[in-house]
């Protein structure tokens, strides 16, 4: 998990590199290995557009475009710093995620004589976006939420992935547009509106989350999942790229169905186990959970590590489950049994959260990420 934060002034003024810094910071969280920054130079600057710099703070006479970035590593541990650029400089970007089929774009780019400085699934994106344009985000498989500024042409793109698993909330108001990884990295400045949204606000009573594309704030919005955003001074376009479809099977027995089930599962599992850092499953001994251990114990040649909790009342406590499938897959396996104590992190959930959210699977969840970390 990273984070990325930054702003662009549609009205030419400069981008102030301390408030830049703040926004990024407040994401420290999700990307506690490293931060970087980007801001372009004023177009006037040496007689050159778009002249790049990077890693700034603190300097005046600044452009009008800056990308932060909190790194959380994963992949490519050594070269894999963002913002990241192209060969010129003229395309920036800073991405939250991880794109499983970057390796297959990577050899595809090369064909077509795109040249690569470093191993990481970011700088695919990138190469990506000069070879397709917006085109490029229906190409990517993974989990994302990225920003790229196209120095030349002036403009930022937004995007997130199909089911929006990667948050990216962004303000646009005309003159302006700033996005962030979470909603405490627009409220970072200081003359963003706090005023409420009235709809959000029912549709949390009715729901218990705000859906998107709305926020709890009138002035923020959610970039929905399969969607991307293109910026620029003429305005905002919100396009979809994706949608989910319930087409009938024709022809397929039951059998046959079961097999190409399985076979996507075991493909989206294998791809999701490139990684330089260990990996591990949350294990619930349900079917879900269960399948994906199996797979992961298929592809790996190693343990698989697996983390559990479990609840003091028998009712509620799936461990055993658990327990066996561990078992059966010989995992590495850990369990945490969790006490009704969710009073002492509701604060810590509450600042994560941002904005109202009332699923009490988040205690849970809680208790077995730290468990798991």
């Amino acid at each position: 998990m990273c984070g990325i934060a930054g702003y662009v002034r549609l009205d030419g003024g400069p981008v102030d590199l301390d408030l830049l810094v703040r926004m990024t910071r407040t994401l420290e969280h999700r990307g506690p290995d490293e931060e970087g920054y980007f801001v372009n130079r004023p177009r006037d600057a040496l007689g050159t557009p778009g002249v790049p710099l990077h890693g700034l703070r603190g300097e005046r006479g600044a452009g009008n475009a800056g990308l932060g970035h909190r790194r959380l590593s994963i992949i490519d541990l050594k070269s894999g710093q963002q913002p990241l650029c192209n060969e010129d400089g003229t395309v920036w970007i800073s991405f939250n995620g991880e794109i499983y089929n970057f390796q297959e774009l990577h050899a595809d780019l090369e064909r077509r004589g795109h040249r690569f400085h470093t191993r990481s699934d970011t700088e695919t994106i990138v190469h990506a976006y000069e070879e397709w344009g917006e085109e490029a985000v229906p190409r990517l498989r993974g989990m994302f939420a990225l920003a790229i500024w196209d120095e030349r042409k002036q403009r930022l793109l937004l995007a997130r992935d199909r089911l929006g698993k990667k948050p990216l909330y962004y303000l646009h108001d005309g003159r302006r547009v700033i996005f962030g990884s979470e909603l405490k990295a627009i409220l970072a400045a200081p003359d963003v509106p706090r005023e409420l949204d009235a709809t959000a606000l029912y549709d949390y009573l009715s729901l218990s989350y705000v859906p998107q594309p709305r926020s709890i704030f009138k002035s923020i919005q959610k970039l929905p999942g399969a969607h991307y955003a293109v910026v620029s001074r003429e305005g905002i376009r919100v396009q979809p790229y994706w949608d989910l479809a319930f087409a009938p099977v024709s022809g397929a027995s039951e059998q046959e169905q079961a097999d190409g089930l399985l076979a996507h599962l075991a493909d989206a599992t294998r791809m999701r186990m490139i990684s330089e850092v260990p990996l591990g499953a949350f294990l619930s001994g349900g079917v879900d959970s269960s399948a994906i251990v199996a797979l992961m114990a298929e592809h790996s040649a190693d343990r698989v590590l697996t983390s559990s909790i479990g609840f003091s009342v028998a009712a509620y406590d799936e461990t055993r489950y658990a327990q066996r499938v561990a078992d059966m897959f010989r995992t590495d396996h850990h369990v945490h049994t969790v006490t009704p104590e969710a009073i002492p992190i509701i604060e810590k959930l509450s600042y994560h959260y941002d904005e109202p959210f009332a699923d009490s699977s988040s205690v849970p969840t809680y208790y077995v990420s730290r468990t798991a970390r």
